[in-house]
């Protein structure tokens, strides 16, 4: 599957507008530049109809170029690598490439293996829910991984005191990323990944805690889903969304038996915890 690269030249005060404007479109990774912005789409969801829609609604922002090009998926890992820095959360943990130097003032070193398909925990929705993780119970719970990406909540989880670890994602190579990442940071193999959805998680099987970074409709449809895998007493970490959506999401979950623990948000993006009563 090859991947389109939007190049955007606008001024800098309205890249963070375009990164929430464009992933609500489907793109999935971004790279901020001196000229302006990168942005990564699957080929097949990339629609140049709905990229100009997007643009014209912020003329005054002076945007001076537009372009695209397809990328084949060799190109991905040198491409990112030029221009990945570092996720740092707070002073406890860090998260690097393998091209990095360890940093041992952070209590959390994560390590990854970074893969554009699916970004790299830049965006601000894994900074909230990494941000949400520090102050939620792991010890000897088993945590499951909506979405995984590239596994870097699981591996969080992991070092945060979680036994059993289930993620799962709908893009193959986020699984084999996955997979990878958990190999350099030594999860034991009770940390399993799977390509698919919530529907392939077995019915059987219960969690002490759910992370859920997806998107405002996934949630919406499978907030019940999550909660029948939640135990009593059970932590769910939603995020994926903007402010504005955050009390669709807090009504969809009320309605289903959780009750509201906190929230909290960063560049109008949003992160809500709940608790299964």
């Amino acid at each position: 599957m090859n991947y389109v690269e939007l190049d955007i030249q606008a001024e800098s005060d309205f890249t963070e507008i375009l990164m929430a404007e464009l992933g609500d479109a489907g793109f999935e990774s971004f790279v901020e530049t001196d000229e302006g912005l990168l942005a990564y789409i699957p080929e097949e969801d990339f629609d140049e109809t709905k990229i100009s829609e997007i643009l014209a609604k912020y003329q005054e922002m002076k945007t001076i170029a537009t372009s695209w090009k397809s990328l084949e998926r060799k190109n991905w890992n040198e491409e990112w690598e030029k221009s990945y820095e570092p996720i740092e959360v707070g002073d406890k943990i860090r998260v690097r490439a393998v091209f990095h130097e360890p940093n041992p003032s952070f209590q959390y070193d994560l390590l990854i293996q970074p893969k554009m398909s699916f970004g790299t925990g830049h965006h601000e929705t894994t900074w909230l829910v990494m941000n949400e993780q520090l102050d939620l119970p792991h010890e000897g719970l088993s945590v499951m991984d909506v979405g995984c990406g590239t596994g870097i909540l699981t591996i969080l989880a992991y070092k945060l005191g979680a036994v059993e670890m289930l993620g799962f994602d709908i893009d193959e190579w986020a699984v084999e990323n996955t997979v990878e990442n958990f190999a350099m940071n030594s999860l034991p193999a009770q940390a399993e990944v799977f390509q698919g959805t919530i529907d392939g998680v077995k019915s059987e099987l219960v969690f002490g805690g759910i992370l859920a970074n997806i998107n405002r409709n996934i949630l919406l449809v499978e907030i019940p889903k999550y909660v029948q895998h939640l135990a009593s007493g059970g932590w769910l970490v939603t995020s994926g969304f903007y402010e504005t959506d955050q009390a669709d999401i807090e009504r969809c979950a009320e309605e289903n038996g959780l009750k509201k623990v906190r929230s909290n948000t960063r560049n109008q993006w949003a992160t809500v915890v709940f608790e299964k009563m």
